[in-house]
Order: C-alpha cells, then sequence, then structure tokens
C-alpha cells in the first residue's frame, strides 16, 4: 500500500475537522445544518460593525 500524499492528509484533516465540528454543536444543542459549514465567513470589518451596533 502506498503512503498517503501530504495533500491527501491535509484535505482528510480538514474534512474530519469539519466533521467533528458540526457533531460537537449538535451535541451541545446549537441548531446547525451541514450547509453553515460552506458558507463564506464575513469579514472582520463586518463584524465589528454588526457587534459595535448593538446595544448591552
Amino acid at each position: 500500500m502506498s503512503t498517503p500524499s501530504l495533500e491527501a492528509k491535509k484535505a482528510y484533516c480538514a474534512k474530519t475537522r469539519k466533521s467533528n465540528y458540526a457533531a460537537s454543536l449538535r451535541l451541545e444543542g446549537f441548531p446547525s445544518t451541514p450547509a453553515d459549514a460552506e458558507r463564506p465567513l464575513p469579514s472582520r470589518e463586518e463584524l465589528l460593525k454588526i457587534y459595535r451596533g448593538k446595544k448591552a
């Protein structure tokens, strides 16, 4: 059996990480879907604008 390439190892780790994170969220009771992992994340500036606009 041949040794997996570094790229194959990285892809496996990324897939496993996403799967474990989704399972962790589900076990903690957070609603999540597989599509949540695929959507693009907001930029730092967008997040700051959102959270600075909220009143405590």
